[in-house]
């Protein structure tokens, strides 16, 4: 078997001589810090692909959140329904503005928030809704949308995996009141880290941006100044910004973006291919009315496996693989929460496998027949 075995990573970012040489060119601007020309050009590339007005490079996809409801107006006393099913950013952000996340119950289909649950958690203190597009695939906003309006909610779109998705032919980003994206190592497209916020309301990018430089206009603003223009500190605010070695990167992978999802796409049919027959498993669906990005593929396991049993054995052979995700309410920070039920037992039993745009056909049908012989191994079975 070793002499066979490949080492096929959880996932890989895609980059070459084109991010090489956009870095480059950053090197000898002379320009690296934040907000920089190459963030300003970037920013306006993002905001064009996303359907947004306008958008704010940040230094992360939790920055970028916790930005949005600074604009938005969370604060001490509120409280914000966030779904579940996420890495405890979302909830994290949450309590970085002062107010309560409260979490959502999510749908057992497609994994993102599900709207009854929404409607059964607001209460007089709820401020906003915060969706995950969850590994990438939106979540229901045209529902989401007729909550928020009727309760005079906001409803903000954490787009961490989303880039490149779109929902009814709308673009993510596009779809609530503000959007945070990531572009972390792991995401669709990828700069190793850092993130953007992006609006259609000119108004809430224009004070995040004011935020997210310490609560002052950016440097750029002023460098071609005749006098000596001295900025005055009137609100508080945070380092939050790109630098533009990664805006540069940034700008190279979204050209990159359209050929990246087709080969993730192309990817996600070939393990649905090949296994849709495994009745231990079950495998992710995406909606025909969205566009699935597939940041990740993650598989359910049957309750009669043991998952760290499987997922050692698939790492033994060389396969990458980690847990889904959180569900948040579990996690100690958050205190005492109403049990989640959905979001509990995806958190207990999702396995992600290999998902990025470098899988060769054969990676592939090596990762597909190991977890198809993982999965019936005797060792795996739960006790």
């Amino acid at each position: 078997m070793k002499g066979n075995m490949k080492n096929v990573p959880l996932g890989q970012p895609t980059v070459g001589d084109e991010e090489l040489a956009a870095v480059k060119a950053v090197f000898e601007s002379g320009w690296l810090s934040g907000a920089g020309p190459a963030c300003q050009a970037f920013e306006a590339e993002f905001a064009a692909a996303v359907g947004a007005t306008g958008a704010v490079a940040t230094s992360n996809c939790g920055s970028a959140l916790h930005l949005a409801q600074l604009v938005l107006g969370a604060g001490a006393g509120d409280e914000v329904i966030v779904a579940d099913y996420t890495f405890p950013a979302t909830g994290h952000s949450v309590m970085w503005a002062g107010a309560t996340p409260v979490f959502a119950d999510v749908r057992p289909d497609i994994w993102t928030i599900d709207p009854a649950s929404v409607e059964d958690k607001i209460t007089s203190k709820t401020v906003g809704i915060i969706a995950v597009d969850s590994f990438g695939q939106p979540a229901d906003y045209d529902e989401l949308r007729a909550i928020a309006d009727r309760h005079k909610l906001w409803l903000i779109e954490d787009a961490a995996c989303a880039s490149g998705a779109t929902y009814h032919g709308r673009p993510a980003g596009s779809l609530a009141d503000v959007a945070a994206f990531s572009f972390h190592g792991r995401k669709g497209i990828t700069a190793g880290e850092g993130g953007a916020l992006v609006s259609a309301d000119a108004s809430l990018v224009a004070h995040a941006r004011k935020l997210h430089t310490y609560g002052i206009s950016p440097a750029i603003t002023r460098a071609n100044s005749t006098d000596l223009p001295v900025p005055s500190f009137d609100e508080l605010g945070y380092n939050y910004r790109m630098s533009d070695v990664q805006a540069a990167i940034m700008r190279e992978q979204l050209k990159r973006m359209p050929q990246l999802l087709e080969a993730r796409s192309r990817a996600a049919d070939r393990y649905a291919e090949l296994l849709g027959d495994v009745e231990l498993l079950t495998l992710p669906i995406a909606l025909d009315d969205r566009t699935h990005p597939w940041q990740s593929y993650v598989i359910g396991l049957d309750p009669s496996l043991d998952r760290g049993a499987v997922a050692h054995l698939l790492r033994e052979r060389g396969v990458g693989c980690n847990f889904g995700t959180y569900a948040s309410h579990v996690q100690p920070l958050y205190g005492d929460q109403p049990d989640l039920p959905v979001s509990r037992r995806l958190f207990d039993r999702h396995l992600a496998i290999p998902m990025h745009a470098n899988l060769a056909d054969d990676d592939i049908e090596y990762v597909a027949t190991t977890v198809r012989d993982v999965v019936s191994a005797r060792e795996t079975q739960a006790a």
